[in-house]
């Protein structure tokens, strides 16, 4: 079973945005759609590198900033004809708090 940790507040997050969380693992993007789901991915685009934090969020997708791949939150695949996967963590929310797969977590902080 997922241990989970808190990591924040959901509304430390803006509408369509992300945050950055410094991990043991390695940067994780953490994303607030407009209904208020939240994701976790690998800040790192497969392709160029580029910091999915800083992508535009639309839907369950964020596109990166760099070369505007699509990738789909759920699952961490691009979409449409790009090739590449990035990694997903769980999360969920309680009572207005954003929780994340406590293994990310050790030995690390948020930023």
């Amino acid at each position: 079973m997922t241990e989970f940790v808190d990591i924040g507040a959901l509304a430390d997050i803006p509408v369509q945005g992300a945050r950055l969380v410094r991990t043991a693992k390695g940067c994780i993007a953490v994303f607030r759609t407009s209904d208020d789901r939240v994701f976790a991915l690998d800040d790192r685009c497969p392709h160029k590198g580029g910091p999915l934090s800083e992508g535009i969020v639309h839907g369950s997708s964020v596109t990166c900033p760099l070369h505007n791949w699509v990738f789909d939150m759920n699952t961490g695949e691009a979409t449409g004809a790009d090739k590449g996967h990035v990694g997903t963590y769980a999360t969920r929310v309680e009572k207005g708090r954003i929780l994340i797969d406590a293994s990310l977590i050790a030995r690390s902080h948020a930023a």
